[in-house]
């Protein structure tokens, strides 16, 4: 089902007509209330939630988490980390394996922000060499099952080896179960059990073996509700957190996974009708330059048109068939677009439109999308310099 448009999100005929599309726009008060909706399935505690931010990636919005008590934040690139830094996170895990001049520059944030507590992935001991003696906080990256990164759950003695090398720059264990959105939602709660339980064993492995586990982070959004289920993580030796990132915004995919908890849609894609190409179908400006097409086709949702159905897009172009002649948005008409998948949408875009009661009320640099320079600062000559 898709979701109305209500009035709260529609810009002002004026506002509209000044706007340049594809536009990304962010409702604050949407955000908000997200912010809050995600804390009240954390019981309040805000503790518990180290948000992903390659969702969020617009520094207002990490200071609105930051303001709500969301101290602690998760990230991927070089780019996030100092984003997060600048806003005054607390404490940044980088969730992404690094090495070589990653590594470096990582380093050298840590530096330059020595109140913010910075951590990193690892799962070799050769990973553990880059930061032994640094000021870095390690975490060991475990295959959920997802077989994306991480240390083989059949491998124990090699994660209490290397845990116990990493000796107190150790903090904890990594666990995204981010596989979970291709399990049916009468069985993710199950299945995510199964994978905390096993955590749990590990955990008291370490123990066993004189290593204090501080903190275990798990759980996608998909997972996140049933990682509050469990009774295992509640009053553990150890802090539990808990990562999602996309419900920030919120997209089709994490409505559909998380119904009925308050979440609301606070990123949409303003786009322009450009075309009628035939008879029952239109063409606006929002191909997969603008919303993302990673989650495959539809790439998004056209709010307060139920029979719409958005088509297979290109760069710029996005067919959308309509049903009906008699659906067809004129030529110039503006449509509300809800990305499939809000996180790399979002990173589509150099700047963001924030909204309120239907008007513009400011400009935002989306200034953590996208990747830092290749070049480390002050280690190679200028690129200009070097083509000469």
């Amino acid at each position: 089902m898709v979701p109305k448009l209500s009035e709260s999100y529609v810009l002002d005929c004026v506002h509209a007509e000044q706007v340049i599309t594809p536009a990304l726009l962010i409702y604050p008060a949407v955000v908000e209330s997200n912010i809050q909706a995600t804390l009240k399935l954390a019981n309040g505690d805000a503790n518990r939630w180290r948000p992903h931010l390659k969702t969020a990636k617009i520094p207002a919005v990490i200071r609105m988490l930051i303001a709500a008590g969301v101290r602690n934040v998760k990230c991927s690139t070089t780019l996030e980390l100092l984003a997060a830094c600048e806003e005054g996170a607390s404490d940044v895990l980088l969730a992404f394996s690094v090495t070589g001049a990653n590594a470096r520059r990582v380093l050298q944030i840590a530096k330059q922000f020595g109140n913010t507590r910075i951590s990193v992935l690892i799962e070799t001991a050769e990973q553990l060499n880059t930061w032994r003696g640094e000021d870095i906080g390690i975490f060991l990256d475990i295959n959920s099952g997802m077989n994306r990164t991480g240390m083989s759950q059949e491998a124990i003695d090699a994660i209490v080896a290397l845990a116990k090398l990493a000796g107190p720059q150790f903090r904890g264990l990594h666990y995204y179960d981010g596989h979970m959105s291709g399990i049916s939602a009468s069985e993710r709660e199950a299945k995510t059990h199964e994978g905390y339980r096993w955590l749990l064993g590990l955990a008291d492995r370490l123990k066993s073996a004189g290593i204090a586990v501080e903190e275990i982070v798990t759980s996608g959004t998909p997972a996140a509700p049933y990682a509050f289920s469990f009774p295992g993580f509640r009053n553990a030796p150890f802090v539990h957190r808990i990562s999602p990132g996309t419900v920030v915004y919120n997209d089709m995919t994490s409505l559909g996974q998380l119904p009925g908890l308050g979440y609301a849609p606070a990123a949409l894609v303003l786009s322009t009708v450009i075309s009628h190409p035939t008879a029952t179908t239109i063409t606006c400006d929002a191909g997969h330059k603008s919303v993302s097409a990673d989650a495959g086709v539809p790439t998004c949702a056209v709010l307060s048109h139920d029979g719409f159905t958005p088509l297979k897009p290109s760069e710029e172009h996005l067919p959308i068939d309509c049903g009906s002649p008699h659906a067809r948005p004129a030529i110039g008409s503006k449509l509300y677009l809800l990305p499939r998948h809000v996180c790399p949408t979002v990173n589509n875009f150099d700047e963001a439109i924030f909204v309120k009661d239907g008007r513009v009320k400011g400009l935002e640099r989306v200034s953590a999308r996208g990747h830092e320079t290749l070049l480390i600062q002050n280690a190679m000559p200028p690129l200009s310099s070097a083509i000469r």
